[in-house]
């Protein structure tokens, strides 16, 4: 297959679904020679965060000197996106290559009487293949939902799970109660592996706790930053690790309240890993924490208005949403641009979001079809606040929105992640025509 053709061949899997659990992917990888096992991960885990945690840890790694893959989903700017060794994505025609020897194993189960795998199983699948085939040192691994039956949990070689905070998430698939999420989450800890993990909720600590002494496995719940100094590009804070040292200053560029815990989460992972045997100086990782960059969490697009995108798109990620809100535009007029999928918790991440809002525009995710209608958002936002609008596209509502600010008013522009690297796109397009008017 060339690219395109790759493309559509994952197109066309969309419709196996979410297939919860470990045949499909254990059969692919046997028929591949089992990539995975020639690797060594820290896993991710948790309801929001993961991407940006997977993002501070594998640019710290880099920075001390390791060849590091990483995996992720979903993507802002472009399919390749996914899978990234230090940073760069594979090329296009790498990962024709990989989906290739995939989909020929895939065939092969279908020719067995076996079920295809699902696009992720796919996805991880090559994944595991070209980090082997590049011989990476490490790979960050983020778990595409859940744990337990998620197909990344088919590794065996993991030297640290890590759990960003647990919430209520997925639960048609997980569980309907927050004892249930953190069971299947907490099943990627591995016998004898590390764990870290960020502040939970006492029920959610108890369960972890318990898995690791299953699995005899050590965990190490995050401490409290200290010092803290928040900002929209730069932001600073002391943290003490586990083992006693204490990291004055470290900085990051990272905005959003609750990076600040991403990152000190991030700190004790290192921590972990250097037991593991890696080696990463202090300097490397306050290095590493500085050069993280992550597109889409609460990523400052422009100033005067401040343009801002955010990929909240549950009630927990609305939460911190608000949280970030609240300190840094505590006084300004904020205008929002609202789009969401269909599936998601859209009633509560409005109900968390809309009262600092002056005016809110909806959208249609444009080319996905688990979109929310921007008139069915709009109702559900008519409920908690006056004055919303929908606009009939991303460009529409991008000018609307200019057109209701002023300069030092903020326009949000926040939901489903799907639709966020088109914004991006528009943005950058937009301040272009502005510095060079000729060009139009």
């Amino acid at each position: 297959m060339n690219y395109q053709e790759s493309l559509e061949y994952i197109e066309s899997l969309a419709g196996i679904g979410i297939v919860p659990g470990l045949d499909n992917i254990t059969g692919l990888c046997e028929r591949l020679h089992n990539p995975q096992d020639r690797l060594r991960f820290v896993h991710i885990a948790g309801t929001n965060g993961k991407g940006s945690l997977l993002a501070y840890i594998s640019t710290i790694l880099k920075t001390a000197g390791y060849k590091v893959g990483r995996y992720l989903s979903p993507v802002i700017s472009k399919y390749t996106e996914k899978i990234q060794i230090n940073g760069k994505s594979i090329t296009q025609a790498e990962m024709a290559s990989v989906l290739t020897k995939v989909k020929e194993a895939a065939d092969d189960m279908v020719a067995a009487g076996l079920n295809h795998p699902s696009a992720f199983e796919v996805e991880t699948a090559a994944a595991f293949l070209y980090f082997a085939q590049k011989e990476c040192d490490i790979v960050v691994l983020e778990c595409g939902m859940g744990g337990k039956e998620d197909a990344t949990n088919l590794i065996t070689t993991t030297l640290v799970s890590v759990f960003t905070g647990i919430s209520m998430d997925h639960m048609q698939f997980l569980g309907n109660t927050l004892q249930e999420i953190a069971e299947n989450k907490a099943g990627i800890i591995k016998p004898g592996v590390k764990v870290v993990s960020a502040g939970q909720e006492a029920e959610v600590a108890e369960i972890l706790l318990k898995r690791a002494a299953q699995m005899q496995a050590e965990v190490v719940f995050t401490g409290k930053p200290e010092k803290v100094k928040y900002g929209l590009e730069k932001q600073t804070f002391t943290y003490t690790d586990k083992k006693g040292k204490k990291f004055g200053d470290l900085t990051i560029k990272l905005a959003g309240t609750y990076q600040i815990e991403n990152a000190a989460l991030a700190v004790e992972t290192v921590t972990a890993l250097t037991e593991c045997g890696y080696d990463i100086s202090e300097k490397e990782l306050r290095r590493g924490l500085l050069e993280t960059m992550w597109e889409g969490r609460f990523e400052v697009l422009s100033k005067k208005p401040y343009f801002i995108i955010d990929g909240a798109h549950n009630e927990d990620a609305a939460k911190k949403l608000a949280q970030s809100v609240r300190f840094y535009f505590s006084n300004k007029r904020i205008i929002y641009i609202m789009g969401m999928l269909r599936d998601k918790e859209y009633e509560k991440v409005v109900a968390e979001t809309v009262k600092y809002a002056d005016q809110i525009i909806t959208v249609t995710s444009p080319g996905n079809k688990r979109a929310l209608p921007a008139m069915d958002l709009a109702n559900t936002v008519r409920d908690y606040h006056p004055h919303v609008t929908t606009a009939d596209s991303l460009e529409e509502a991008v000018e609307m929105a200019y057109l209701l600010a002023g300069r030092e008013d903020v326009i949000l522009c926040f939901g489903s992640l799907s639709y966020l690297g088109r914004m991006r796109k528009i943005l950058k397009q937009r301040e272009e025509k502005r510095k060079n008017p000729k060009r139009r």
